[in-house]
């Protein structure tokens, strides 16, 4: 209760700072910023709820606090700032010239790097939706035709593979004006979500090995030390991953840095909240399928942003084909779960 007390009050806090300093239109840009974060971020949180709940209560806090931090200004201010400073051989206290008073150009700027910013990102997507479909140990399967099929050549190399040769192929079409860039940006994205995955992977079995009696027992032993700040590093890489083409899209509804920032920032706050209240709330465990709706979705958000590299993709397709796998996991989950409790109370009475 106290937490969602805290989420409120800091939305209206920022609401109301944005039409005190910058009238009502600035108010209403806000609100849509916000909607827009929420709305296309859904399969963000269902992901990270999956990876969040390894984590100690602790590091839950940390992913709140100082994750939010890093979310709010790090992916919606410096990063842009860097992009731009990058793409275009300028220096950094240029660029803030730009965001701060010429936007127009600083939009402009930010665009032009539009290319390299989806290679990276659609390079990591792709790679969390290749994992996730391509493993051979996945036991649950929401369309079995498909899934039990990408199961058959789960080997550990091949959503790497199948990455590359997207890319790749992706660079070879007649159409992509940036083949170095697509190459060199997705492969960046690939390589980072190898290695990031990989130390959290190798942190976390070196936990499991140190609390191996406790296993043993069948008792949650939740990550803590440098498996937990492994686990952090990639929820944080993650979620920038998410963020990418939300950052550019945003700049069609405004141009001032400090509204998108602040919009988007509070739509993240809210992001992450659902993603702490799923964990504990067991929603995965309750609704088993929405873990694969929000992996299917990432794979809309990876195509989309990889073709927008050599065509005009509408934005809208990717929130709401997000809307329409997580909403029909959802709605099979909720009916297996009925019918489980439904058997199992015939059978007691049996």
């Amino acid at each position: 209760m106290k937490e969602k007390l805290r989420f409120f009050g800091v939305s209206v806090a920022a609401l109301v700072i944005a039409a005190f300093e910058a009238g009502w239109s600035a108010l209403l840009v806000m609100i849509v910023l916000i909607l827009v974060e929420v709305t296309f971020s859904f399969e963000n949180a269902v992901i990270n709820a999956k990876v969040l709940k390894k984590l100690s209560k602790f590091w839950q806090t940390i992913f709140l606090t100082i994750g939010i931090v890093i979310a709010i200004f790090g992916m919606r201010i410096v990063f842009p700032i860097a992009i731009v400073s990058l793409t275009a051989g300028i220096g950094w206290r240029e660029v803030l010239d730009l965001a701060f008073n010429r936007p127009d150009a600083y939009a402009a700027r930010l665009n032009e790097a539009h290319h390299t910013i989806a290679a990276f990102g659609g390079g990591f997507l792709m790679m969390l939706f290749f994992h996730f479909f391509f493993d051979r140990n996945k036991e649950t399967h929401w369309i079995e035709p498909i899934e039990k099929h990408l199961k058959k050549v789960g080997y550990s190399w091949f959503p790497a593979v199948a990455s590359v040769a997207v890319v790749l192929g992706l660079a070879a079409l007649p159409a992509n004006h940036y083949p170095e860039e697509t190459i060199k940006a997705g492969f960046i994205g690939i390589a980072t979500y190898i290695v990031v995955r990989g130390v959290e992977q190798l942190f976390g079995r070196l936990q499991q090995k140190a609390t191996a009696s406790e296993r043993k027992q069948k008792q949650f032993v939740p990550q803590t030390g440098w498996a937990a700040f492994a686990t952090f590093i990639y929820l944080e890489i993650l979620d920038a991953s998410f963020s990418l083409d939300g950052v550019i899209g945003a700049f069609a509804i405004t141009q001032s840095v400090i509204l998108i920032a602040a919009g988007l920032g509070v739509g993240a706050f809210w992001v992450r909240s659902l993603t702490v209240y799923m964990v504990r709330k067991g929603t995965l465990d309750k609704y088993r399928y929405l873990e694969h709706g929000a992996h299917y979705t990432v794979g809309v958000l990876a195509a989309v942003m990889l073709l927008s590299i050599v065509a005009k993709v509408p934005e809208a397709i990717a929130g709401v084909a997000g809307l329409v796998l997580i909403g029909t996991a959802f709605w099979s989950s909720r009916r297996e779960h009925h019918q489980t409790l439904a058997s199992g109370s015939g059978e007691h009475q049996a």
